[in-house]
């Protein structure tokens, strides 16, 4: 029986990334995002003892568009998710997609050491990771 290749987050994860304080309004956040053809935002610490935050397009969707709130008027750290669930660069892409699946996340941040290095998401998990261990 042959080994399976391990891949890790850190191969597959976005190492770019927009990041935003809190306080930008959703109609900043938008602009950023439609610029960087993104769709993740990492939310700032707003001191070394402070957490990041996240705010994906669906919040955005639910809590502002849904909720017919203006974009100017609602401030980021009004509708993100804080404290966010982290992987580490080293974490196997399978031990990934089960956290994604047990928390039903859809991305997340990649953090060393407390720093922020990436995203990842179940598009980099499938389309680099998985691809990746099928063609070998």
């Amino acid at each position: 029986m042959s080994e399976q290749r391990r891949i890790t987050v850190s191969e597959v994860m976005k190492g770019q990334f927009i990041e935003m304080d809190g306080l930008m309004t959703v109609a900043e956040a938008i602009q950023a995002l439609v610029k960087e053809s993104a769709h993740t935002l990492i939310i700032k610490k707003r001191h070394d003892h402070d957490e990041y935050g996240i705010v994906v397009l669906a919040d955005i969707s639910k809590k502002v568009l849904a909720r017919d709130r203006s974009p100017e008027r609602v401030n980021l750290y009004e509708i993100m998710t804080k404290p966010v669930l982290s992987v580490a660069p080293d974490m196997d892409i399978r031990y990934c997609a089960r956290l994604f699946d047990q928390f039903g996340l859809a991305c997340a941040p990649v953090l060393d050491k407390g720093q922020m290095v990436g995203v990842i998401t179940y598009e980099e998990i499938v389309l680099h990771g998985l691809l990746a261990l099928v063609s070998d």
